[in-house]
C-alpha cells in the first residue's frame, strides 16, 4: 500500500471526515475567512491619514490640542 494507493487515500479522506465532520469543516473554514476579512479592514484602517482638526472662523476649536509652536511664541516670565 503505497502514498499513490486510492484505498490510502479513501481511508485518509474517510478518517478526517470523522474526525472534524462535515459541519465543522465548513465552519472553520467559515472562521478562517472571516479573521482574514478582520485582518484586511484592520490593514486598511491603519493607512487612512488621522483626520483633520476642526477649524472655527479661522481658530482652531476648543478640543484641538495647542500647536508646538503656540506655547513657544508666548514671552517667558
Amino acid at each position: 500500500m503505497g502514498l499513490s494507493s486510492i484505498w490510502h487515500w479513501l481511508v485518509l479522506g474517510l478518517v478526517v471526515l470523522l474526525l472534524f465532520g462535515k459541519g465543522r469543516f465548513s465552519d472553520m473554514m467559515g472562521d478562517v475567512a472571516k479573521g482574514i476579512k478582520s485582518f484586511k479592514k484592520g490593514m486598511s484602517e491603519d493607512d487612512a491619514p488621522p483626520p483633520a482638526p476642526k477649524q472655527i472662523d479661522g481658530q482652531r476649536a476648543p478640543d484641538a490640542a495647542p500647536s508646538p509652536t503656540a506655547t513657544a511664541d508666548r514671552d517667558p516670565v
